[in-house]
């Protein structure tokens, strides 16, 4: 066997080794239940990695009430009676249905009609249908419409916009007088649950965009969840 072929045998088995293992990482995490646009892209990349059956059961997992404690971010929305809530990422409605046994009404927002229609099926199945709306949005708007919501929260999916303080300075022109946003997500460390790392965002990049898009009051949470961060912004 000559030097170049042996070389050319060593070079492709270089090629498939490094092709299977870009392979093998795109699997190590298949969900979790931007200014920075390469981050961004990533996320989205990264979680729709997955199929809708394999994300819908990632969402509706009984074990994530350990860590998300819904009831306790709920807590701190404080009195919802009479209010609009708009759920921007809603996916499965894991807030949305929660949400709306306590406000007036929940805008379920989401970029996929699949999640959309998820939420619509799982609520026409309820004895009793509770006041949720779902919304169709594209990726640069939520679709909602001046003064409309009174608040707007954002679950595990802060780290998934793109242009972030251009898309929050949109938001908050769509929040009622006294409106406030909520923000829960991951703190940028390795954790059990949630995206990598290098996806994540820490708590004081969130503030620093919050800022730029126009919030001026902005309260950071990071006792009440173990795995996640609450970020209040009016």
């Amino acid at each position: 066997m000559n030097i170049q072929w042996r070389r050319f045998i060593l070079q492709m088995a270089v090629f498939i080794f490094l092709c299977f293992s870009a392979c093998q990482g795109n699997r190590d995490h298949p969900r979790h239940a931007g200014n920075a646009p390469a981050d961004s892209g990533s996320a989205n990349t990264h979680m729709h990695g997955s199929d809708f059956e394999t994300l819908a059961r990632n969402f509706e997992d009984p074990g994530r009430e350990k860590w998300q404690k819904p009831a306790e971010v709920l807590a701190l929305l404080g009195d919802l009676s009479g209010k609009t809530v708009a759920d921007i990422g809603a996916g499965t409605g894991y807030f949305s249905f929660p949400l709306a046994e306590k406000a007036k009404k929940v805008i379920a927002v989401d970029i996929d009609r699949r999640f959309l229609e998820y939420i619509e099926q799982k609520n026409r199945r309820l004895a009793t249908p509770l006041p949720i709306e779902t919304r169709l949005a594209t990726e640069s708007d939520p679709r909602l419409q001046p003064g409309e919501a009174n608040i707007a929260i954002l679950v595990n999916t802060y780290h998934h916009i793109e242009n972030r303080p251009e898309y929050f300075s949109g938001v908050r022109q769509m929040l009622a007088e006294g409106g406030a946003v909520v923000i829960v997500d991951f703190f940028k460390k390795e954790l059990p649950v949630g995206p990598p790392t290098r996806l994540k965002l820490d708590p004081e990049t969130v503030a620093g965009e919050l800022k730029r898009a126009g919030f001026r009051e902005i309260r950071i949470d990071r006792e009440i969840l173990e795995y996640q961060y609450i970020i209040i912004a009016r």
